[in-house]
């Protein structure tokens, strides 16, 4: 014989009120649990960290092919030299280096405009010292250029562009569902703006400030102090298109 026991009625009361509480209790106890994500990457949110623009020395280069008649350098030949030379005079950070091609057809046009090069460095301000070398031609048939280059201070993007460590619609991987930045981007945008940087030096510090504009100055004072506007007025006058020429 199996024998229970009959609840009181204050426990039979007190019953639903316990089973109510634990009911809430079970949904209540998942609410401690941490769902946030913790994984750590290796490859930083923001594209300027993932592909930064660093300053670095490297070599500037200037390819002349000589024609064959006079100093060998014709007018566009030599206004890219004094060019080079110039920017070689405010930028340069090393010596002029200058390699003519060995084992072509053009050797001794390459020579003989060895003399204009020199003429037009001179006049595009460059000074100092002006290494001459040569450099084998691999294939004869193809044109061999002078080949004039230094060293400066050059911005560019620390990373590679183009390479793609991670696949963007995998499918064997939650990698994709991170909603994060794939590895290139920003890279492209960030390798224009370094080659559009005139001065690399303008990333570390700011320029100086350049002498003031004294007439522009005068000019403003003045109008203020007669109750006029210091602004500047462009006065645009149209031409009717009708009466050029004359009337017919």
């Amino acid at each position: 014989m199996t024998k229970f026991k009959l609840p009181h009625r204050a426990d039979r009361l007190r019953l639903p009120l316990v089973t109510a509480l634990l009911g809430l209790a079970i949904p209540l106890a998942g609410c401690g649990v941490d769902r946030i994500a913790t994984a750590s990457y290796a490859v930083p949110e923001d594209y300027r960290e993932r592909h930064p623009i660093v300053l670095t020395n490297a070599a500037t280069t200037l390819d002349i092919f000589p024609v064959g008649a006079g100093s060998g350098l014709n007018a566009p030949s030599a206004g890219r030299v004094r060019e080079f030379a110039k920017n070689f005079s405010t930028r340069g950070q090393s010596q002029m280096t200058v390699l003519l091609p060995r084992g072509g057809t053009t050797d001794a046009i390459s020579q003989h405009a060895l003399g204009g090069i020199r003429k037009e460095l001179l006049a595009g301000g460059a000074k100092g010292y002006v290494a001459v070398g040569s450099y084998p031609v691999a294939d004869p048939s193809m044109a061999a250029p002078v080949r004039l280059s230094y060293t400066e201070l050059k911005a560019k993007v620390a990373s590679k562009c183009g390479e793609w460590p991670a696949d963007l619609a995998s499918g064997a991987t939650v990698e994709g569902w991170n909603n994060r930045p794939y590895w290139n981007f920003g890279c492209a945008t960030q390798t224009a703006m370094a080659a559009q940087i005139d001065d690399p030096r303008d990333l570390a510090n700011p320029r100086s400030e350049t002498a003031p504009d004294t007439d522009m100055r005068t000019r403003a004072i003045m109008a203020v102090r007669l109750g006029k506007d210091p602004g500047t007025e462009w006065r645009t006058k149209n031409s009717n298109i009708g009466t050029v020429g004359g009337a017919n």
